[in-house]
């Protein structure tokens, strides 16, 4: 099985390093990003199978940050991360199309899973 490319965006680096550890482990090809800037910048460089990515980020939220990655591509699965269980954000990062939410903490294992279902689905949408 080759490699998972995946964009863990996220303000809090600790976060970051933690998952990123994990996920190497989990045969992941890991890309950080501290901001939503970065990984604007880091989608436009880089060919990436799934984004993770916290909502509460200083500067340019989760929200903006999915609404400018499905610009760049919109066939990129992206799956949102918040402490917050807050609808009103939920409906409106579905709605632009993130591929599901998950809130934090999360187990690496659900992540994980969740990854997975993210690039299958991507694999089967694209031609």
């Amino acid at each position: 099985m080759k490699k998972i490319r995946l964009l863990l965006v996220d303000d809090e680096a600790d976060f970051r390093t933690a998952y990123a550890r994990r996920f190497v482990r989990r045969n992941a090809e890991i890309t950080q990003a501290a901001s939503g800037q970065e990984a604007i910048d880091k989608i436009r460089e880089n060919e990436f199978d799934v984004v993770i990515l916290d909502v509460m980020m200083p500067e340019m939220n989760g929200i903006e940050t999915l609404r400018r990655i499905k610009a760049i591509d919109a066939t990129l699965p992206v799956i949102i991360l918040t402490g917050h269980a807050d609808s009103k954000v939920l409906i409106q990062g579905m709605d632009m199309g993130a591929f599901d939410f998950l809130l934090k903490p999360v187990g690496t294992d659900e992540l994980y899973f969740k990854v997975l279902d993210a690039v299958r689905s991507r694999h089967r949408v694209q031609p």
